[in-house]
């Protein structure tokens, strides 16, 4: 259970999120904690449910000293943050297909003749997938898992901000990932927020979208 108080108001979810620049550095999140937010986000959509996204969890203060020189000018928040979640995408991530497909049908989510149609019909596409496709459907999948772990951290009583500016050429290997496998795709800081935060202008509905 957290320990601050949840917001089960999801206009006060997504209103009032910021990306919050520092953090309470005495604020840390037990691993169970995170375990149940990142449980939640993970039922985010997911191109046929191959859920490519993988999380490393840098919750020790030598895990963030280690983290703080690649992060760049986000060292402040990566320092006095309860942890930062750097998230990738696998592109082997239909390895897990049949474990994923098996698992739909012991739990009844689906008969097994449709998991051997569905997966007869997506490995020889897995298979013959082009780099540039694969990684266009990762970036996809995490993007979405990414925002809603986001809320769902936010939900709990926490805060967040999403980074991109970090040396992603040296990320995975940095943390004992392939670099070759492992496609990084943010640094999502989380904590509670010291400040509040700024406010943001968003273009009007008028200016970002078109009727047909």
């Amino acid at each position: 259970m957290s320990k601050f108080q949840k917001i089960n108001d999801f206009n006060e979810i997504v209103y009032g999120r910021r990306s919050i620049k520092m953090y309470d550095p005495t604020v840390k999140i037990s691993r169970e904690e995170m375990s149940e937010i990142l449980t939640q986000a993970s039922k985010a959509p997911s191109s046929i449910n191959m859920q490519p996204w993988r999380f490393v969890v840098i919750d020790s203060e030598e895990g963030k000293a280690q983290l703080a020189p690649l992060s760049r000018f986000n060292k402040e928040k990566v320092l006095s943050s309860s942890a930062v979640i750097a998230v990738f995408g696998d592109k082997k991530n239909f390895d897990y297909a049949e474990e994923i497909y098996s698992k739909a049908v012991e739990l009844g989510y689906m008969p097994q003749e449709v998991k051997d149609a569905q997966l007869n019909a997506f490995r020889p596409y897995y298979a013959n997938m082009s780099e540039e496709v694969m990684k266009d459907t990762i970036m996809l999948d995490a993007g979405l898992v990414s925002m809603q772990l986001m809320l769902v951290a936010r939900a709990y009583g926490y805060d967040t901000n999403p980074i991109g500016g970090y040396e992603k050429d040296q990320i995975a290997e940095s943390f004992g990932l392939e670099k070759d496998r492992y496609i990084p795709i943010m640094l999502l800081t989380i904590g509670k927020a010291a400040n509040e935060g700024f406010e943001s202008y968003r273009l009007p509905v008028e200016t970002t979208t078109e009727w047909r």
